[in-house]
């Protein structure tokens, strides 16, 4: 018997096999991520890679008024559509998405002009629809940059392709819809500032037609967050036709840009998964944070409560407005609906917030937009956003 070592033709062939099933596995695997280990080769945007399999979880499904909704997408690829809920892959990770401030934009997500995109103006009537996929244009998960905190001139300087008003659609192309970006502001001039950083890169590379409205509360009285966005609804309006109103809070970033900007064909919550609630949904009724909703839908609920000083509450009536009127609240999977909250001090909670919302259901037609009172102060069209100062008292 010869020793173990003594190479047999059957040992031979074996060995040779696993030569080879090495050697393709290697290949294989370099040439899939783009990586070397020659070459000091760049990693690539995830729609520049070789697709990825394809792991679908279950969909997302949200009870509303004993009605069961599925806001997964019925077609199975990676591809995101504009009014979609599709489910798809997280892409890879660098290592450092989301929660780091010490995380930096690559290049290309902040660069000043894209070579096609050099237009500041068109003829959107002329133009041809936009496509409906745009994951093309995505990349995933997006780091959250917190340091160091820019200025607005580095800001202009950094987004020239921008329109007056913090306005940007495709030069070449018309999309489906117009996107009104409504946030309540008062007294955060840093967060104003990487909010801005964040949003016009990811609201752009999601092919939008959007201006972003900053409507601030003038004074020191109570702040009333929701009269602000329903004046931010009415002055958009004023100024030009939009068709979808994201509402925003000021210090939420989301992490992943397949969250898209869009309305669906009903009101959606956005911010379902947010760091500091350990992306878990507090409860299941939650509208708060970052919503959309339609010109139509907004009108059919009357907007929002006027009724709510100081903070809270608002939200949870509007969240009863849409039940109420036998609409269902959609929500991405929380994979994708992923946000960062900015680290700020906690107003104070309003004591007389569960009074108001337990009278909620007796002035949903009478307490929004159709009692709506406010003095316009100043109203501007900055190259970043379009800034509305108003002057909104509380009942005497």
């Amino acid at each position: 018997m010869p020793p173990w070592w003594h190479v047999t033709p059957y040992k031979g062939l074996f060995l040779l096999v696993l030569i080879f099933v090495g050697l393709e596995y290697f290949f294989n695997t370099f040439s899939d991520t783009g990586s070397s280990l020659f070459f000091n080769t760049t990693k690539l945007p995830i729609h520049a890679t070789k697709p990825l399999p394809l792991h679908l979880k279950p969909p997302l499904l949200l009870k509303v008024n004993n009605k069961t909704s599925n806001f997964s997408s019925t077609n199975s690829t990676t591809n995101f559509r504009r009014n979609s809920s599709a489910l798809v892959t997280d892409p890879p990770s660098s290592g450092n998405n989301s929660s780091t401030g010490s995380s930096t934009f690559p290049a290309d997500l902040i660069s000043t002009v894209d070579s096609d995109y050099t237009s500041k103006a068109s003829n959107a009537t002329a133009l041809p629809p936009c496509p409906d996929d745009v994951s093309m244009n995505l990349y995933g998960r997006i780091p959250i940059v917190r340091t160091p905190v820019p200025t607005v001139g580095e800001l202009e300087r950094r987004f020239p392709w921008l329109l007056p008003g913090g306005s940007w659609r495709p030069p070449n192309c018309k999309p489906p819809k117009r996107v009104a970006i409504i946030v309540p502001f008062r007294c955060r001039g840093e967060h104003l500032l990487l909010f801005l950083q964040h949003m016009h890169p990811f609201l752009k590379r999601q092919m939008l037609d959007y201006t972003l409205f900053i409507v601030e509360q003038d004074g020191d009285g109570p702040f009333n967050r929701a009269m602000l966005m329903n004046i931010g609804y009415k002055e958009a309006l004023n100024g030009s036709n939009y068709d979808c109103f994201i509402f925003h809070d000021i210090d939420l970033l989301p992490e992943d840009d397949r969250n898209l900007y869009t309305c669906p064909d009903q009101p959606r919550h956005m911010s379902v998964a947010v760091d500091i609630f350990k992306y878990k949904l507090p409860y299941s009724q939650i509208f708060g944070g970052v919503s959309a909703i339609t010109r139509e839908h907004f009108k059919l609920l009357n907007g929002f409560s006027n009724s709510f000083w100081g903070w809270g509450g608002e939200d949870d009536d509007m969240s009863n407005r849409i039940r109420y009127h036998q609409l269902h609240i959609s929500r991405y999977p929380i994979t994708i609906a992923r946000y960062t909250m900015l680290t700020h001090k906690k107003d104070k909670p309003s004591p007389n917030r569960y009074d108001v919302l337990k009278q909620g259901q007796k002035r949903f037609d009478k307490d929004g937009l159709n009692n709506l009172k406010y003095k316009l102060v100043q109203k501007k069209r900055n190259l970043l956003y379009t800034w509305v100062l108003v002057s909104i008292k509380p009942p005497s």
